[in-house]
C-alpha cells in the first residue's frame, strides 16, 4: 500500500469512526460476500482495456463474416438467421461501447456519458 492509499484507508476508516482494524476487517468480510462484484471492482485498467480490445477484434472479425454472408446472399444464398445473428452483434457492439464509456468516464472521475 502506497502513502496515499494508506492515508484513503485511514481517512475512510476516521470516517466511519472505526478502527483501522475494524474498518479492514469490515471490508474484507464486505467483498468476501460478493465475489463477482469484488472481482470487477478491482479488475485493472489496464484488465479492462485488454479486453476491450479483444472485443474490438472479435468484432472485427464479426464484420469480415458479415461481408461474406452479403456475398453469399448478393449470390442468391438463402441466410434464415441473418436477422437474429445482426441483433446479437448490435447488442455485442453497444455493450463494448458502454463499457468504453464507462472506463473513460471513471478515467475522468465523472459519470458516463
Amino acid at each position: 500500500m502506497n502513502d496515499a492509499e494508506y492515508k484513503r484507508f485511514t481517512d475512510a476508516a476516521a470516517q466511519c469512526q472505526m478502527t483501522n482494524a475494524a474498518f479492514l476487517a469490515y471490508a474484507v468480510d464486505k467483498a468476501a460476500r460478493d465475489l463477482n462484484r469484488t472481482a470487477a471492482e478491482i479488475a485493472t485498467e489496464r484488465e479492462v482495456i485488454g479486453e476491450l480490445f479483444a472485443a474490438r477484434r472479435h468484432l472485427g472479425w464479426i464484420h469480415g463474416l458479415f461481408n461474406q454472408v452479403a456475398k453469399a446472399l448478393n449470390s442468391g444464398a438463402d441466410a434464415p438467421h441473418l436477422d437474429s445473428a445482426v441483433k446479437a452483434v448490435q447488442s455485442a457492439a453497444r455493450r463494448m461501447e458502454d463499457a468504453a464509456d464507462a472506463l473513460l468516464a471513471h478515467r475522468d472521475g465523472g459519470a458516463a456519458a
